[in-house]
């Protein structure tokens, strides 16, 4: 993982919209953002968007990476539904698939995979889902980004021979087991929430969690990823904040 990433990052959720109608602010997040994860069309975004969004990234030096999930636009790709294994399988191919054909027309490649909303929690209590969505990955044989405590799915990169970036998340809780709590469960997280997480993160390798103790991660203190999530209404001052954290930690830890 020190090969993908070299420093505290900043992932940014993109192109989370659908025709006239439009999610988080892009434009001024890519600035701020060393990653992109963009939507693929189940979930959100359609062909202009994520056309408009890859070229956006470009525009800014962003490394880019497909952000599939459930097939399911009225409900955020959030809300449960039921999907045999080889379905799943031919979903992960088909939205990977089309994000790299823009990403081709613009001559940039696919830096990364990374599962978005309630595909991700399927995937944390169905192997078989997992495992579906872990091979499809492979045939495009880039790194999958996941949170930290994501047993299962680090466990079937390393099968199918991918590196599994983990990732932290400071606009959302994780429980005391490490788990992520679903987005809406807890409060919303403020700006000031955001830096001191990302501090906290960063520094002492905790966060305080949805039981309101410390939840102690396991980073090692290696850099890491840190998602921002762009379709919160306070998206573009979380992802301020965060920024401000983590320049001041790569700084004082030397990372580059």
């Amino acid at each position: 993982m020190e090969n993908i990433v070299k420093k505290l990052e900043i992932n940014c959720d993109m192109g989370e919209g659908f025709g006239r109608w439009k999610m988080g602010p892009d434009e001024e997040l890519m600035k701020l953002a060393d990653v992109a994860n963009i939507a693929c069309g189940f979930h959100a975004g359609d062909p202009s968007i994520m056309r408009k969004t890859v070229k956006l990234a470009k525009e800014h030096g962003v490394k880019i990476g497909a952000h599939p999930g459930l097939q399911d636009l009225i409900g955020f790709g959030r809300r449960k539904v039921e999907i045999d294994p080889e379905d799943m399988y031919a979903m992960i191919l088909y939205q990977v698939g089309a994000l790299t054909a823009f990403l081709k027309a613009e001559g940039v490649p696919l830096n990364h995979i990374k599962p978005h909303g309630e595909l991700f929690f399927y995937m944390q209590r169905d192997l078989a889902i997992c495992e579906a969505v872990i091979k499809a990955c492979a045939t495009f044989g880039v790194p999958v980004y996941g949170a930290i405590g994501s047993d299962e799915e680090k466990a079937l990169c390393e099968k199918y021979g991918l590196i599994f970036v983990e990732e932290a998340y400071v606009d959302i809780f994780f429980d005391n087991n490490k788990k992520l709590v679903r987005v809406g469960q807890g409060k919303l997280a403020t700006p000031d929430d955001v830096y001191t997480r990302t501090m906290s993160i960063g520094k002492e390798n905790s966060v305080i969690g949805f039981e309101g103790v410390p939840v102690k991660l396991d980073f090692k203190g290696k850099p890491f990823s840190i998602c921002i999530h762009s379709d919160m209404p306070t998206a573009l001052d979380n992802a301020k904040a965060c920024r401000k954290a983590i320049d001041q930690i790569n700084t004082e830890k030397g990372w580059s």
